[in-house]
């Protein structure tokens, strides 16, 4: 059953579904207009017809004077001829609706009085009407020099020699429509299975690369649109390489990362049960070495941490209205300190007030990441310059140092996990490479971005951008 289902929701399917209506309902509109002309054309034919047979016969009656007297033996002759060339029965009404003459000897002497014979005397021209086998042909008796009608000729005729033939029409279009029927699916199913064949192509050649037989990008030129799928792949394809890349470097600086202040600890400990008789001095030097190591692990498990709770969709964020003027003198007065023992300078520019919904934990933290590594990778007597600004929808800050710069073909990668532009230099700063990540995914849960602009030698700018409103 699901297989059916499957089926019947395939681009095959649809694709015969769509050739077999192009081929059948063009047949059947074409047949409907062939047979409604015909029988139309007949009709109007057959009725032509009767009406000159009809005009002739009553200039007779009207010269033979038939309306007085009926026993005119050529105009009978001419009703006779006339009801059996046609195969049908006619009748001649005086102007008392009187029955003067019936082909057929049944009727004579009645009144007939029918909604035909009634709108021949009024209007004086002739009207017919079809009913389910029959054509009724009512046409006026009058003189060129009487106005009004002296009577009436009512010609009933058969009209089932023209339905036969519609219905033949009919079984012979419908016959050609099987015919077509047929044909088109077999045009369907022979068309659809070539113009699928390039996707089943793409499919087997995406199954053959998720299963592993294969490395290189796919390639199927044969459409348009199978060129474009093809091209989305691979984009997406290489892009699953650059991220398991990446994902195996960050396993490799993880496990390096916790491994080196393990071992650092092992030696430590090592050096204090391989020696006897160790000074008291040295032995507290190594305990403190070791728990200087201990501080390091557990701020990179506490930042791996961090990071973790920040890749899930639901993370904690506790906005609130602050005043981020305020917010940015706190961040510096803490780390006012650590920037005089380096002797860098921090500047604060306000350029206005500013108030906006943001996670105060959270956006302090990125804050002070930014501005704690304009100090690190700062020059003696350098500075560090924090900048607030904001618009009708978002608020800006920028945090801009005159350190060593970065690297050009390092700018893209900073924010990596665990990556660090010179990394013997910034293992004697410190720190776990998570600072960049932790706050650009900070930011992003404010619905924000950062951008960095740097030239080695010339300093680092980072440039924050952040909604006034949070909305969730």
């Amino acid at each position: 059953m699901k297989k059916r289902t499957k089926y019947f929701k395939s681009l095959k399917f649809r694709i015969m579904v769509i050739l077999i209506i192009l081929g059948i309902l063009p047949g059947i509109v074409v047949m409907g207009m062939v047979i409604q002309t015909y029988e139309k054309k007949a009709f109007d034919l057959r009725i032509g017809s009767i009406e000159d047979e009809c005009g002739v016969l009553c200039n007779l009656l009207i010269k033979e004077n038939y309306m007085n007297n009926s026993s005119s033996q050529a105009a009978n002759s001419k009703l006779e001829l006339l009801s059996d060339i046609y195969g049908g029965r006619i009748l001649v009404v005086d102007r008392n609706y009187q029955i003067i003459q019936d082909t057929y000897h049944t009727d004579l002497g009645k009144v007939l009085i029918s909604p035909e014979v009634l709108r021949c005397f009024k209007e004086g021209s002739s009207r017919y009407t079809r009913h389910e086998h029959t054509i009724t042909l009512a046409f006026p008796v009058m003189s060129p020099e009487v106005q009004q009608p002296q009577g009436a000729m009512l010609m009933m005729i058969s009209a089932g020699e023209i339905e036969d033939t519609v219905a033949d029409l009919e079984q012979k279009g419908i016959l050609i429509i099987g015919i077509i029927a047929v044909v088109s699916i077999l045009l369907g199913f022979i068309l659809s299975t070539i113009l699928v064949k390039p996707f089943a192509r793409v499919t087997r050649a995406i199954e053959d690369l998720t299963d592993g037989y294969q490395n290189e990008e796919i390639s199927v030129p044969d459409y348009r649109e199978t060129e474009l799928i093809t091209d989305a792949f691979n984009k997406l394809l290489n892009r699953m390489k650059v991220l398991d890349d990446s994902r195996q470097e960050f396993v490799s600086n993880v496990s390096h990362e916790l491994k080196t202040p393990m071992t650092s600890m092992k030696v430590l400990a090592d050096s204090l049960v391989g020696q006897e008789g160790i000074p008291e001095e040295l032995y507290q030097e190594f305990l403190r070495d070791i728990t200087a190591e201990i501080d390091r692990e557990n701020k990179i498990i506490t930042d791996l941490l961090t990071l973790v709770k920040m890749d899930k969709k639901a993370a904690d964020i506790n906005i609130q209205h602050m005043d981020i003027n305020q917010l940015l003198e706190d961040i510096l007065k803490r780390l006012r300190p650590i920037a005089d023992k380096q002797k860098i300078v921090l500047i604060l520019d306000s350029f206005r007030p500013v108030e906006a919904d943001v996670d105060e934990v959270k956006f302090t933290s990125a804050i002070s990441n930014l501005v704690e590594n304009g100090i690190k990778y700062n020059v003696d007597e350098g500075w560090v310059r924090v900048t607030l600004d904001a618009d009708h929808k978002y608020f800006y800050v920028t945090v801009a140092d005159s350190g060593m710069g970065i690297p050009e073909d390092s700018l893209e990668r900073i924010f990596e996990r665990f990556y660090r532009v010179d990394k013997s230099h910034s293992r004697e700063i410190g720190g776990t490479g998570l600072g960049l990540s932790i706050t650009r995914s900070t930011i992003a849960m404010h619905h924000g971005a950062i951008t960095v602009f740097s030239k080695e030698g010339e300093g680092t700018t980072f440039s924050v951008r952040i909604p006034l409103s949070y909305i969730p």
